[in-house]
């Protein structure tokens, strides 16, 4: 069964203006479906519906790539039923319609990608790509490399044993009774370096994503998003292409 979408949405996801700007073009009797004016805007659209605007047809919609870095206190989805903000709200204004790769929870900031191509997201996603995540992570207590030893082994979670984490201890602050390490895992479990972390007797008091395959929050401020640079677009692909 074809799924239909509003019809607003559609015309944003094909670049025609932004989701209220195509509601206003609808109104104003601009678009065509299937050579009939339509000027409701709780009209929906099948693939197969041929939609003009101001006698043109729809162009397919250009894959765009976008960085975010995520703070805390913003969920990674694109609505949340507990009203807390979005990352599709700090992309609002944006034509294209995208979607998170993976997913950061709420109380853990840094890298996010995004984008509407789906090819490119089952393949960061899927477990037999094994595309490597690091984190920063800064944990309650003076932590030992005995401890680090069983995450870079693997540790038993309610849902199996951790494949072996790269880790590398960066520093330990004894007035502070904080440590500072960096885990690089290739799984997607959730809140796994958070259960991790737990499992070993060390909380997380803060976590950041700093890297997914070759991407990084270089030069970025946290709040701020940006495109993928065409370099950065061609590495990515190579990493998810390696084994193919």
């Amino acid at each position: 069964m074809e799924e239909l979408q509003r019809l607003q949405k559609v015309m944003a996801a094909h670049g025609i203006a932004s989701r209220r700007e195509c509601e206003k073009i609808i109104l104003a009797g601009r678009v065509k479906v299937n050579n009939k004016i339509i000027t409701e805007l709780g009209t929906k659209v099948g693939p197969k519906d041929f939609v003009t605007v101001d006698g043109k047809g729809l162009k397919p919609a250009g894959k765009r790539y976008i960085l975010m870095y995520k703070p805390r206190g913003v969920v990674s989805t694109m609505k949340d039923p507990q009203g807390r903000k979005t990352v599709a709200e700090m992309l609002k204004d944006l034509q294209e319609r995208l979607y998170p790769v993976g997913r950061l929870d709420y109380s853990t900031e840094g890298l996010l990608l995004l984008t509407n191509d789906g090819a490119l997201t089952q393949k960061l996603t899927h477990p037999s790509k094994e595309i490597n995540k690091t984190y920063a992570v800064e944990a309650d207590g003076l932590i030992t490399e005995e401890k680090l030893d069983l995450l870079r082994m693997g540790v038993p979670l309610e849902d199996g044993l951790t494949a072996p984490a790269f880790v590398e201890l960066q520093s330990i602050d004894k007035e502070k009774n904080t440590s500072k390490f960096q885990v690089t895992i290739h799984e997607g479990r959730n809140r796994q370096v958070r259960r991790m972390c737990d499992f070993i007797g060390f909380p997380v008091r803060n976590l950041k994503r700093i890297k997914l395959a070759n991407l990084t929050l270089d030069g970025m401020k946290r709040g701020t998003f940006r495109d993928l640079t065409q370099e950065e677009l061609k590495e990515l692909f190579k990493v998810v292409n390696k084994n193919e």
